[in-house]
């Protein structure tokens, strides 16, 4: 849920660079706790502002636009619980029907469709969503898959670097993490929301540093949890006899995280030339 720690539940909005948004006064989509209302969204492409006069490829980029403003709100078409149809002229709702079912033919949410003017006659379509931002894990659209091949390194490095900027890889170093340590990425049907590391066991403690990572956005919805859960089976099939993990100090989400899980805080620190400090944890017990 979105709140401010130990609040009641935050309201933000989420907006797409639509020229539209600006001159009307409105967002994408409003993220209210665990709901995001996606506005009438239709098929422009925001970026250069046009718009097809087909009506199924309106469609296409309609689904585009709530895709994007439903990722940039913390979930996406698995979530959505309601939509609505919005077409001036009821034959084109048909030809449509192929492309929303690739999009909601698994979701099932509920659905109305309704014969209107909009606001410019380009307009072939508008389609309006509303879902709920509840706990994912496996068996529920998340998915954590081992990092292979050079697309899911650079997955991972955007997840990394989006978490942790001061610590932000080059290509070439995420490619050489891929190779020394044990690397996934987290995915909510096909969206990129979380990645992890385990560093095999090192020392005469065969300690393990496990670390999960989850995008801002998709955060207190179980993918952490789920990486976590997957980082320490790796470990221990590894053979650790200690588990550590590291933490910007910056990151209270990640704090709170690995004190609930009985990490316990060894040492802070800034290295050298930096100014950014880490917090370096390691759990109370060894993992069973």
């Amino acid at each position: 849920m979105t709140k401010q720690q130990g609040g009641p539940p935050v309201r933000r909005a989420v907006v797409s660079g639509s020229t539209f948004e600006e001159r009307i006064g409105y967002a994408r989509a409003v993220v209210d706790g665990d709901r995001v209302h996606v506005s009438g969204t239709t098929g422009f492409d925001y970026a250069s502002m046009t718009i097809s006069e087909d009506v199924v490829e309106q469609a296409r980029q309609c689904l585009r636009n709530i895709g994007a403003a439903l990722a940039e709100a913390g979930c996406t078409f698995a979530d959505v619980v309601r939509v609505r149809y919005l077409l001036p002229v009821r034959e084109d709702f048909e030809p449509c029907w192929p492309v929303l079912r690739r999009a909601f033919g698994e979701v099932r949410p509920a659905a109305t469709m309704m014969v209107c003017g909009l606001a410019d006659e380009r307009m072939r379509i508008e389609i309006e969503v509303d879902a709920r931002r509840g706990p994912v894990g496996p068996g529920a659209g998340l998915r954590v898959e081992p990092v292979a091949g050079d697309a899911m390194v650079e997955e991972w490095r955007q997840v990394h670097n989006a978490v942790v900027p001061p610590a932000a890889m080059s290509w070439v170093q995420a490619r050489e993490r891929a190779e020394r340590y044990r690397l996934a990425n987290a995915y909510l049907g096909d969206v990129l929301v979380g990645c992890s590391t385990v560093r095999p066991p090192e020392g005469e403690e065969r300690v393990a540093t496990v670390i999960a990572r989850v995008l801002p956005a998709f955060r207190g919805r179980g993918i952490g949890a789920a990486l976590y859960e997957a980082g320490m089976a790796e470990a221990e099939a590894l053979g650790a006899g200690a588990v550590e993990t590291v933490v910007l100090a910056a990151n209270g989400d990640g704090l709170r995280f690995a004190g609930a899980r009985g990490f316990v805080e060894r040492d802070r620190y800034v290295l050298d030339g930096e100014s950014d400090e880490w917090v370096d944890l390691r759990l109370a017990a060894r993992p069973s």
